[in-house]
């Protein structure tokens, strides 16, 4: 299925299912309705029948786009089913899109299933380490900031330019760098995180003059010449040029990086800048809605205990 086809599915059922638990009715409007003890009979291997033919007739899904339908898992809502999709073709790689459907097998819901009674950001701070890596702000901050970002990316670069006038602003907020290089679509971005890990073990106060000067001279370095603008601004940053470029080549450099892409992806990272406000995700450099997150924070107008 070509991209843009693909897309259209997903946003296509996103939109029709936006408004919180829109439901949309699996059988013909022409079948005649079922009983109750013919709907609750139907079996998991008939329900999920029933979902690849009304997707494939609703976006007009033709034989070349195979759809997956995944099996029925228990949710905490009764009566209601979790199911994965997979749509992929021979041209184009696979999306995936999780969907709710009913025990029944009438309704099928495009949505996210959330529960009131539970921080909505708990098991993104439980999957994100604050140690071993790159920070700045007091270590007791009230606000922390964990971004992964990708060197070579000019949206990280518009989005690091917000963050020093950010934590200039509030200088009680911390700040963590995590590494997330699109080495397929930024030839020299991976080499560029391992040079940063190297600096920040060489000297972690060091690091941030380090960074900022790689900001700074991205649109100066190339896969070419990597290596020897990361020595250039290593001496700049007050750092030993020659040991960071024994450190860039060493295996452990890429096992730091990997170990941190490995953690964004825990967190479904599929794009970069992507940074999170005490575990709230916010994509992109959108300084308006970043300081709206930070604000609200800082504020602590938001009292856990009368939620959850």
């Amino acid at each position: 299925m070509p991209l843009k086809l693909k897309m259209r599915f997903i946003a296509a059922v996103a939109f029709a299912m936006s408004l919180s638990l829109v439901v949309t009715e699996i059988d013909s409007q022409s079948q005649p309705p079922k009983s109750s003890s013919q709907a609750a009979s139907i079996s998991p291997a008939d329900i999920q029948k029933k979902i690849e033919a009304y997707l494939r007739f609703s976006f007009a899904l033709g034989p070349n786009v195979k759809l997956t339908i995944g099996p029925l898992a228990e949710t905490p809502v009764p009566g209601l089913y979790k199911v994965t999709v997979e749509v992929a073709s021979p041209d184009s790689p696979s999306d995936v899109a999780t969907f709710y459907v009913s025990r029944d097998g009438r309704y099928l819901v495009r949505a996210e299933l959330e529960d009131m009674n539970a921080d909505p950001f708990a098991e993104n701070r439980k999957l994100i380490s604050l140690d071993g890596t790159p920070s700045r702000g007091p270590s007791d901050a009230k606000v922390v900031l964990v971004e992964y970002a990708d060197f070579e990316c000019p949206s990280c670069k518009q989005l690091d330019m917000t963050l020093r006038s950010l934590l200039a602003q509030f200088p009680e907020v911390r700040l963590l760098y995590k590494n997330f290089p699109l080495a397929d679509i930024h030839p020299w971005a991976m080499t560029a995180a391992e040079a940063g890990q190297c600096a920040f073990k060489q000297n972690p106060q060091a690091f941030w003059a380090f960074h900022d000067l790689i900001f700074e001279g991205q649109g100066f370095i190339s896969a070419e010449n990597v290596v020897q603008k990361m020595q250039d601004y290593a001496t700049e940053a007050g750092l030993d040029p020659i040991a960071l470029r024994s450190c860039i080549s060493a295996k452990q450099s890429t096992d730091d990086v990997r170990k941190s892409i490995a953690e964004g992806q825990a967190l479904h990272i599929t794009q970069t800048p992507t940074i999170f406000v005490n575990g709230r995700r916010l994509i992109a450099p959108d300084s308006s809605t970043l300081e709206q997150y930070v604000g609200y924070e800082r504020s602590g107008r938001f009292v856990k205990s009368k939620i959850y």
